[in-house]
């Protein structure tokens, strides 16, 4: 499977996610989020920009739980919440979040 960003295709496996992190980039994540009807806004980008930050620094997506306190510890506790991320990431907020971030699946999702 591929996603045509700016005249250049980019692989994704089965489920959407990208090949080669390397190939990410804003408007890749906008249109993964238009395949699930998302409209990326800066709640979601906050978000995001979080995962990209924590993949670069662990090397690993985090998982739901972790992801919930870390943004609680960086964002506050209005925002660390899974009601919260779930109403930006319906499909699941670590997993969907992964996905945009254009990073790999993360560990313990199913």
């Amino acid at each position: 499977m591929a996603i045509e960003v700016n005249g250049k295709t980019i692989e994704t496996d089965e489920e959407g996610y990208l090949v080669n992190l390397n190939e990410w980039n804003e408007d890749a994540a906008k249109i993964l989020a238009a395949q699930d009807d998302l409209e990326l806004t800066e709640s979601h980008w906050e978000v995001i920009n979080f995962l990209r930050e924590y993949y670069d620094e662990y090397q690993i997506a985090p998982a739901v739980r972790v992801l919930t306190k870390a943004i609680g510890k960086k964002l506050g506790p209005e925002k660390g919440n899974s009601k919260y991320l779930y109403e930006l990431f319906p499909y699941g907020p670590a997993k969907q979040a992964c996905r945009f971030a254009g990073l790999p699946k993360p560990t313990g999702c199913v």
